[in-house]
């Protein structure tokens, strides 16, 4: 059984909107922050944006803030992302994160496989 599994890439052109969702199975899901990263070809993996258990905060990176949402349904055990007003620079292959923070779970982490978002006319 796969901890994460991502979906919803696909190719958009520059401006569109996309939403990415990860299903998560195996674990206590409401026990883990959440997070997408993504990595573009030739880069290092970048942290994208964060959710803590609840879902009461969240945090971005300074190059998707006010474009992208983040959020999480811990009755359905997923964490979305909302992506807006796109750009060919958010192409990469985005990549599903939990990790454990309470006293239960900490130290424990699982990555899902990526889904592939394209942005380009």
């Amino acid at each position: 059984q796969v901890p994460l599994v991502e979906s919803g890439g696909e190719l958009v052109q520059p401006g569109g909107s996309l939403r990415l969702s990860c299903a998560a199975s195996g674990f206590s899901f409401s026990q883990y922050a959440m997070s997408w990263y993504r990595q573009a070809p030739g880069n290092e993996r970048e942290l994208v944006a964060t959710i803590t258990r609840s879902g009461a905060n969240t945090n971005y990176a300074d190059s998707v803030k006010g474009r992208f949402a983040i959020s999480r349904d811990n009755a359905k055990s997923t964490v979305s992302l909302q992506m807006n007003s796109l750009k060919p620079e958010d192409t990469a292959v985005y990549i599903c994160y939990a990790r454990g923070t309470t006293t239960a779970t900490r130290g424990m982490e699982y990555w899902g496989k990526g889904t592939l978002v394209t942005v380009s006319s």
